[in-house]
């Protein structure tokens, strides 16, 4: 029932605190779990050891704890891809899957939903944040607790009317919390024991802002009362008191925010139902409220009115509450629980524990959150574990079982992302794993050999990686700690490793940390930090690392005079970076006007591409670029003899021109001889020169403007080789067509192109 806000991240990993006047701006960084980095204004270094926020607590006690939620009997995740899945419970259309009919014991995709980074969990109802700030939300609306101004229940996502810019959320049975990136605090909902904070008890249909509440970085939502920790590391309760739960020192209920008194330093807070739990950010706990059941860890069943700790407990990243227990994340990735144990919900046996005790059998947890009776947990390697109550499947594990220790959630495995090599290709499971079929000559594969795969294998050596690019004959990998790993040719020092020794199975890039997206061109490879900043390294006769040289670097180095980057691409031999204000710069080779700034003159370092602005993806092909934008439109410029701008001409483009007849794409992709358009219903766009049966369709000789690849639907990332295409589809199978000489297409043993999309074999 609660959400851990995320948006001190960017301040705690330097060191400091979030601004008084909180967000600043907010905009998303390409990656997987990393989802959207709200990059906050920052003030205040912290001065004591004791009050500095580890890597693993700002990283992972926002940005995964964030995709989890459990509800009174559903649970909720979301997937990298930005999809909502939903399992359990389903009588009030909590699941979102456009019926209140039969549950769910295994998840099911939410309808209508894309670009979510956040969602939370009321009794029967569901809230999801997208990436652009705007709240979703479905299920039992008896209270009001959708915000839609109805009291009809929604069996699909609607949006909230009138709220933007929220970076966090929180739901409590029958009413709902949001946080905007100026600080302040919205609620709408039940209000019967003034959980809204408004002063009132007045139930609200539509999101009203809490008075008196600036510089929240974070809510959490019990049975009846709220919970809101600021900038400045203090706690604030309203609502419900009966059992001591606002902290205050009374039972007395609070229909406006009050300090909870002799707590500092607090960087998370969790709602249970009648008790409260705060986690400080020298990783101890901190719980009060009502003990009966042993949920505040104390080793007693007294009921606290004041802040306690919870001992034995150190080195905590992340704390969750429920109905009557407790769960804490530490950092060496185990879970410590307490409180009731009548369901399962404690992992470990059918005793009831009034002290932290291990769920056995789970290690590698980043993140962690409880329901009702149910508990879950985000394991490193991307799998989701369940235990506890399952009457409804809201553990996912494909039937009504109360398990007393930790079981594998279903349905969540499969592909979640793909890449495309010159002539090899790559995908990347919701397990962490990478599978790697096509070209081998130079071990881009990454199985220890040098043979040609036809079918998928397993790359050797990396687990928990959250995305993926192939270039020319080399691969690029980020893992969920941030580092960057590569394998395949180096005879340009595109792997980074100080070496040109070529690489059969992967290798960390040294030096290199924070990473959230790479891209590996011909031979040489970029990388986008959490900061903003963009680190390049390998071949750079045209410049294309952007330093201001052409010389070979074997080892990253910072690209001058880019900040605030989101996204990179690299082309053969030119680079592309887009900024999180929509702007997007280019340097390396410009000799067909790949560049765009109107000449076709090598650029050493970036330059800003004159005329764009709103964009949200950029590819960078052999030597041609690509850019869409927010309105759905899609730009382009550079090399346009095989009709690689889709305007209809083979001109070479020195500056943008947008490619007409194309509306609602939301991501593009750039090869040698051809272009794809993903757009926002599932479908896919093609133009260029159909050589190898590349863009889809049957006529080999084909050379044309955007047309829809016949076939495709239901797909959510597209990427391209020099004379492949791949697609993941939303339930994770992975699709391709084209040019197979080397396997590339990974239908089992054959060589053999196809112009229609055909399944990769990924298992």
């Amino acid at each position: 029932m609660v959400l851990d806000t995320f948006v001190f991240t960017k301040c705690a990993l330097r060191g400091y605190r979030m601004h008084s006047k909180a967000t600043r701006w907010m905009t998303m960084v390409l990656g997987v779990w990393f989802g959207i980095w709200p990059l906050v204004g920052c003030e205040q270094p912290i001065r004591a050891p004791e009050e500095q926020v580890s890597l693993f607590s700002a990283l992972w006690g926002g940005q995964a704890q964030a995709r989890i939620a459990s509800g009174g009997y559903h649970s909720l995740v979301v997937r990298p891809d930005g999809t909502v899945w939903a399992a359990g419970y389903n009588s009030y259309g909590q699941l979102g899957n456009g019926t209140k009919e039969s549950d769910r014991f295994v998840p099911a995709q939410v309808t209508g939903l894309s670009g979510a980074i956040a969602v939370a969990a009321g009794f029967a109802h569901s809230i999801a944040v997208r990436f652009d700030g705007t709240v979703w939300t479905w299920g039992d609306n008896s209270d009001g607790q959708l915000g839609d101004g109805t009291t009809t229940d929604r069996i699909v996502p609607v949006q909230v009317p009138e709220l933007a810019g929220v970076v966090a959320v929180a739901a409590g049975p029958l009413y709902s919390l949001a946080v905007r990136f100026d600080g302040t605090v919205w609620a709408w909902g039940d209000n019967s024991d003034g959980q809204l904070g408004d002063g009132t008890t007045t139930t609200h249909t539509v999101p009203a802002q809490v008075p008196g509440l600036s510089g929240v970085m974070g809510v959490a939502a019990g049975a009846r009362h709220s919970l809101a920790l600021r900038s400045d590391g203090t706690v604030w309760a309203w609502g419900d008191n009966s059992d001591g739960q606002l902290g205050d020192g009374t039972t007395t209920d609070r229909i406006a925010p009050v300090q909870v008194p002799g707590l500092s330093g607090v960087v998370s807070v969790a709602g249970g139902s009648r008790h409260s739990l705060a986690l400080r950010s020298d990783g101890t706990v901190w719980a009060w409220g009502e003990n009966y059941w042993g949920q505040l860890g104390d080793g007693t069943m007294t009921d606290r009115n004041v802040p306690v700790q919870v001992p034995g407990l150190s080195g905590v990243v992340v704390v969750a509450a429920s109905t009557s227990y407790s769960l804490a994340l530490r950092s060496d990735g185990t879970v410590r629980a307490w409180g009731n144990i009548s369901n399962g919900q404690l992992g470990d046996s059918t005793t009831s524990h009034l002290a932290p005790v291990q769920v056995p059998g789970l290690g590698g947890v980043v993140a962690v959150t409880s329901g009702g009776w149910h508990a879950l947990a985000v394991r490193s390697d991307g799998t989701l574990w369940a235990w506890g109550a399952d009457t409804h499947g809201q553990l996912g594990t494909g039937t009504p079982y109360r398990p007393i220790a930790p079981l594998q959630v279903l349905g969540l495995s499969g592909a979640r992302s793909v890449a495309a090599g010159q002539d090899h290709s790559l995908a990347v499971l919701f397990d962490g794993t990478v599978r790697a079929w096509g070209a081998n000559f130079a071990g881009q594969l990454g199985d220890g050999s040098t043979h040609r795969r036809t079918s998928p294998v397993l790359v050797q050596g990396i687990s928990g990686i959250v995305t993926a690019d192939g270039g020319d004959d080399h691969s690029l990998a980020v893992r969920f700690d941030g580092t960057v790993w590569a394998w395949g040719g180096n005879n340009a020092g595109q792997l980074g490793d100080g070496t040109m020794t070529y690489r059969f199975v992967p290798v960390q890039v040294p030096g290199l940390s924070g990473v959230v997206a790479v891209s590996a061109g011909n031979y040489h490879s970029l990388a986008v930090r959490f900061d903003g900043t963009v680190w390049a390294w390998g071949g750079n006769f045209a410049g294309q690392l952007g330093d201001g040289t052409t010389a070979t670097r074997t080892a990253p180095v910072q690209v001058p005079g880019l900040s605030g980057v989101v996204a990179v691409s690299a082309g053969a031999i030119h680079s592309l970076a887009m900024r999180f204000d929509g702007t997007v710069w280019a340097w390396g080779n410009n000799a067909a006007g790949q560049l765009g700034d109107g000449t076709t003159v090598d650029r050493t370092t970036p330059v800003q591409v004159p005329g764009l602005s709103g964009v949200v993806a950029v590819s960078a092909g052999e030597y041609h670029s690509l850019a869409t934008r927010s309105d759905g439109t899609v730009w382009a410029w550079g090399d346009n003899s095989y009709f690689l701008l889709g305007d209809g001409t083979t001109a070479d483009r020195t500056s943008p021109v947008q490619v007409p007849g194309l509306s609602g794409v939301v991501a593009v992709s750039a090869g040698i001889y051809h272009s794809v358009a993903t757009r926002s219903d599932g479908s896919a766009q093609s133009w260029g020169c159909n050589f190898g049966g590349q863009m889809g369709y049957d006529n080999m000789k084909l050379c044309a403007g955007p047309m829809q690849v016949p076939e495709i639907s239901g797909f959510r990332g597209l990427a391209v080789g020099w004379s492949h295409s791949l697609a993941v589809r939303s339930d994770g199978t992975v699709w391709a067509w084209g040019s197979n000489s080397d396997g590339q297409i990974g239908n089992d043993g054959s060589t053999q192109y196809t112009n229609t999309p055909i399944l990769s074999l990924l298992y």
